[in-house]
């Protein structure tokens, strides 16, 4: 079992960002962050939960906005966890975790 840098396990760590993708407070970034979260969280490398991680601290209306290409995606964020959740956004007819 791998242990995070708060002490915790590496499932505790993935179990606390489900939630905080589900419950960000901007009912569309949940609907997006909680779907794309329920379906890849345990797939998730180290680099992708820090990638994660990083995402959730930026505001909802920014992140938003990159997601729908309003306003352009800053450099740091530019991952391919980011490009994996932007085609989450892009399907046709999609389905998403409330």
């Amino acid at each position: 079992m791998t242990i995070a840098s708060d002490g915790g396990s590496q499932g505790v760590r993935r179990k606390q960002l489900l939630f905080r993708c589900q419950r960000r407070g901007f009912k569309e970034v949940d609907l997006i962050f909680g779907t794309f979260a329920a379906r890849e969280i345990d797939s998730l490398d180290e680099a992708g939960l820090e990638a994660l991680e990083a995402l959730l601290e930026q505001p909802d209306q920014d992140v938003f906005a990159w997601l729908k290409g309003e306003i352009p995606l800053p450099a740091a964020f530019d991952t391919a966890l980011f490009q994996r959740l932007k085609a989450l956004c892009a399907r046709k007819d999609p389905s998403w975790n409330v």
